[in-house]
């Protein structure tokens, strides 16, 4: 059943179907196929397309869910730190939307069990949406093209946070990077790898990374301490999962961040202090494994890390239902 499932996704993946005895590299590794979204509510994630772009969840209506976490970049922002209302710039870096439905929790402490608690967070920081759940219920409220959406997908007249939140949970759980190079080499097309990239992999493999960095995200599924080896000097005050468990032994501890598309998610960390590939790369190996990669070794692994750059989610952008005279007017001052 396993290789009738493999051999449907290499076809869907262009790769053709696989010849009867070929081995798959996807049942030896520790790193899986990122599969498509499963059983998704097409209404809803529409739905929740048009939340994700509309600033009016903030209280600017300047910044919305997409400012932080762009689709066009990876889905964060390149920036060390995100910008929040009122210039205000954030303590942490803002990890990547894609593949994010893949994660053991979210935000770099797990403080969000799962998307849906997520997508509320932000539209009540202060520092980042600065609203009010209330408030921003008002304004979806007031917009009829709005009121007639969210009455076809959930069959209630009345607007709540939970359908909110709901919505662009089920939007994001659509944003997944499937095809990339190293997919498919994992669905057995050896040329899609060059002999650097292999040795690249195997490098990270032999080295240890792959304890923490496996699975269909390569990261996400667990949390570990910053600086195993030698204490990691942070730009960031935030001491990661202490401030959910209350447990000094979490402190520093962060979920493992996801290296599907890598390439593109750049600064890098919690606190964005790398700013490139490279400069990561030598860092985890020296705090995280004890180990000094040579320019080659580390020029290797980071060929390797870039073939995990999958197919970027492509669509219309939503086109928002427009205001009325009663829709509640932003505060960017």
């Amino acid at each position: 059943m396993k290789a009738l499932r493999l051999n449907a996704l290499a076809i869907a993946l262009g790769l053709g179907a696989l010849l009867p005895g070929t081995t798959m590299a996807a049942s030896d590794e520790p790193i899986s196929v990122i599969q498509p979204p499963q059983s998704i509510n097409i209404g809803m994630a529409e739905l929740g397309k048009k939340l994700y772009f509309d600033p009016r969840l903030s209280k600017s209506g300047f910044i919305s869910c997409n400012s932080c976490h762009n689709l066009s970049m990876g889905g964060t922002d390149n920036l060390p730190t995100s910008i929040g209302d009122k210039w205000q710039q954030g303590p942490i870096n803002a990890p990547t939307v894609l593949n994010s439905s893949l994660n053991v929790a979210q935000f770099w402490d797990g403080r969000a069990a799962d998307l849906k608690a997520q997508a509320g967070g932000p539209i009540a920081n202060p520092g980042e949406m600065a609203f009010t759940h209330t408030l921003a219920v008002d304004v979806l409220q007031s917009i009829p093209g709005y009121v007639r959406e969210f009455k076809m997908v959930f069959g209630k007249d009345k607007i709540d946070i939970d359908e909110v939140t709901l919505a662009i949970a089920e939007f994001e759980k659509t944003l997944v990077t499937p095809n990339a190079r190293f997919d498919q080499w994992l669905l057995g097309k050896q040329d899609a790898l060059s002999a650097k990239e292999k040795a690249g992999y195997a490098l990270f493999k032999d080295s240890g990374c792959i304890a923490c960095h496996n699975g269909e995200a390569v990261g996400g599924n667990s949390f570990q301490k910053m600086g195993v080896v030698e204490p990691y000097q942070a730009k960031s005050p935030a001491e990661g999962r202490s401030a959910v468990t209350g447990k000094d032994a979490d402190r520093f501890n962060f979920k493992v961040p996801t290296l599907r598309n890598v390439e593109m998610t750049y600064p890098y960390f919690h606190d964005g202090a790398a700013n490139t590939l490279t400069e990561a790369v030598d860092i985890m190996g020296r705090l995280q494994l004890g180990r000094t990669f040579s320019a080659e070794e580390n020029a290797n692994i980071v060929a390797f890390l870039k073939t995990l750059t999958g197919d970027q989610p492509a669509f219309t952008l939503p086109i928002l239902p427009p205001s009325t005279d009663a829709t509640p007017r932003p505060k960017p001052f």
